[in-house]
């Protein structure tokens, strides 16, 4: 009886018991074969390997770049006879622009900076529109007329090179260019090595100011700008700046920049074929 009576617990229990061993048996396996969650790799904003090697020397590079590519198209455009001059000390510009991003993105990268939403369409249109709207109530208070612009010809034609001066240069290679070069390259170098040693907030403001200035004082050494359009400059600079910033991405902020130049020269383009006076040119 007390044999019985003893094994009749054992025989309910050692079923649960091996049970229990089992499911502890293959729990490894089953843990093995569970598919991992992928990691999520760091955007340059956050920092992580794409901008690993980004900081303060590829900062310096733009800026030795943007200063020779200054010196060279002054004494192109003062030396060669025009329209030559200026058409090369253009080119020596670009190539100031280009190389050195060329440079940085052939080292790395940064993550999620290419990247394109269709949000950044509405982005670049709506700010490029309010900006030229800005332009033009600065121009304003500054004593202009308000007429149209127009570019400076007799018998209201357009300029013999208008096409590659105003078309080419000016809506589509000059902003696309200037942005990589002063967002896309000098705002995520500052952005980068500011953010090592002060955080975020420090470093958004930091490069903001950097970027802003060197396009600011780019522009205003190739023409001398009056305080109304080095205002104009420095609001696309900003709003630039904070768009690539806020976005993590830079095309809002070339289309903004394609649209804010595209408008003067649309509106200039129609104020010469109107006969319209000449008006001062921010692009």
């Amino acid at each position: 009886m007390t044999e019985s009576t003893d094994a009749a617990p054992r025989d309910i229990l050692l079923p649960d018991v091996e049970a229990e061993a089992d499911d502890a048996s293959a729990a490894p396996a089953e843990r093995r074969r569970r598919p991992r969650s992928p990691r999520r790799r760091r955007t340059w904003i956050e920092g992580g390997t794409s901008v690993h090697h980004w900081g303060w020397e590829l900062l310096g590079w733009a800026v030795l770049s943007l200063g020779a590519g200054l010196v060279a198209g002054a004494a192109l455009n003062e030396f060669l006879p025009q329209p030559l001059g200026s058409t090369l000390s253009l080119l020596a510009l670009w190539v100031a622009f280009a190389v050195p991003v060329l440079l940085a993105f052939r080292r790395s990268v940064p993550r999620a900076l290419l990247r394109f939403r269709p949000l950044d369409l509405l982005y670049g249109l709506a700010l490029g529109i309010l900006l030229r709207i800005v332009q033009g109530w600065l121009d304003m208070a500054a004593g202009g007329t308000g007429a149209w612009p127009s570019y400076p010809t007799a018998g209201g034609a357009l300029p013999s090179g208008w096409i590659f001066d105003e078309l080419v240069a000016a809506t589509v290679v000059g902003p696309v260019l200037e942005e990589f070069f002063f967002r896309g390259l000098i705002l995520v170098a500052a952005y980068t090595a500011v953010r090592r040693l002060a955080g975020r907030g420090v470093a958004g403001f930091a490069a903001t100011l950097v970027s802003t200035g060197l396009f600011v004082a780019a522009h205003a050494l190739l023409v001398p700008a009056a305080w109304d359009q080095a205002l104009s400059l420095a609001l696309v600079g900003i709003v630039a700046s904070l768009l690539v910033l806020l976005t993590g991405r830079i095309w809002a902020a070339v289309l903004m920049h394609v649209v804010y130049n595209g408008m003067w020269v649309a509106l200039a383009t129609v104020g010469t074929l109107l006969g319209g006076s000449s008006g001062p040119s921010l692009s």
